[in-house]
Order: C-alpha cells, then structure tokens, then sequence
C-alpha cells in the first residue's frame, strides 16, 4: 500500500499566487513558486504592533501582525527573510526595526496549506511613517499594549473582525492559565 506521502504531487489547477495539488488521498493549497511569508513580531517596549485590513476570503477585516511575502516581486526569488520581514513591516505599519530576529519557520495550517512563514522579532522601533501599506491595501495600524490585547482583540471582534491564529502567540500564557474566556 503506497503511504500517502510518497504518492506523486499533482497540480490540479494553477493560478498566478495560489496552486492546488493531490498527493494520494490528500488535496491542499500552496503558494506558486513556494514563496513563503514572514510575519512580524513588533514590539515596542511592552507594546505590540498589529495591523487590521480587509481579507477577501474571510469577508471582513481582520486583526493581524505585520506579515508579507518573500521574494514575490520578479527577481527577488532569493531574498532574505529578515530583509523581506523588515521591507514589509516599514511598508505595513510604518515602522522601520533596529534589530531582527529569526524566530523559526512555521505552518499555520499544515492539513490544507503547504505556506510555511518565519516569524521574526522586530525592536528598537523607529516610526518613518503612517504605514498603511501599498496603493492596492488600506492596512490600519494598531499599537496595543500588551496588557490590553485580549479587551482589544474582543472589542474588535464585536466590531466584527477576525482574529488571525497567530495572535494566539501573544494571548496563549493567559489562555492556558485560564484567564482568557
């Protein structure tokens, strides 16, 4: 019996940023050209930075950390993470970091996306700008204490917003000591 894994990856369509492949019995979604993502982890002293725009697929707005792509742009196919995370949170949020840090790769959905991301630290923040991000996003940038992103994260929920998972990086201490309801 073949194991899943070792069966051959096939392209079932193709799109210009997205690609949907089968291997065995499993069907899943990735980036063309596995581009991966880094997301940023902006602190100011006990502040984070988050940014809040629209997600088509989602239908709404949602609150995340500053997050782009690496390498997406012709020719840049080997970028650097932290260079790429650094561009994107000076694009995004408006800030612009004196350190970075390479956290590691990770998957956020692993059964159904094949898009890993590097989640790097940002300190020694300088704004240079509002932010907001390119011509076709209309990002808001948010900094919230610590101490107050879960009322914040709730506030905007009743708004109406999304969550993105990986907040849970930031509220999960709270969570597992049962003070997140």
């Amino acid at each position: 019996m073949t194991v899943d894994r070792d069966a051959p990856e096939e392209i079932v369509w193709q799109g210009k940023y997205v690609v949907a492949k089968t291997r065995g019995r499993w069907e899943y979604v990735g980036r063309t050209r596995n581009i991966r993502a880094a997301v940023i982890l902006a602190l100011i002293d006990d502040d984070v930075i988050l940014v809040e725009q629209s997600r088509v697929p989602m239908g709404r707005n949602c609150i995340e950390l500053p997050a782009g792509l690496i390498g997406d742009a012709d020719g840049g196919e080997d970028e650097d993470d932290l260079a790429a995370a650094g561009r994107e949170l000076e694009e995004e949020a408006g800030y612009r970091a004196g350190r970075l840090e390479d956290c590691g790769s990770f998957y956020s959905s692993p059964g159904m996306v094949s898009e890993s991301f590097t989640l790097v630290r940002a300190t020694q923040l300088e704004q240079v700008s509002e932010g907001g991000g390119t011509e076709s996003e209309d990002i808001t940038v948010h900094r919230v204490p610590r101490t107050q992103l879960a009322q914040f994260l709730e506030r905007k929920r009743f708004e109406g917003c999304g969550v993105d998972v990986r907040l849970l990086l930031l509220l999960g201490h709270s969570i597992i000591a049962g003070e997140q309801t």
